[in-house]
């Protein structure tokens, strides 16, 4: 049997911490900065850890972990 491929366009959005939370970039600092805040712009610099409900199918497409 072959092995199981890792999605490689999910292994370079999400990263699995030590203690197996998920990691990923938060959304909204590519384009149209000129409108949002200096602290809203500080915040979305910052990754995040993702929410319970998101983990299961990310897991699914990393396959590695």
């Amino acid at each position: 049997m072959n092995k199981i491929k890792t999605k490689r366009a999910a292994a370079k959005r999400y990263k699995v911490t030590g203690t197996g939370k998920i990691i990923a970039r938060k959304a909204g600092l590519r384009h149209l900065l000129t409108h949002k805040s200096r602290k809203r712009k500080r915040s979305l610099g910052n990754d995040f850890v993702v929410s319970d409900t998101r983990v299961k199918s990310i897991r699914k497409i990393l396959q590695a972990y």
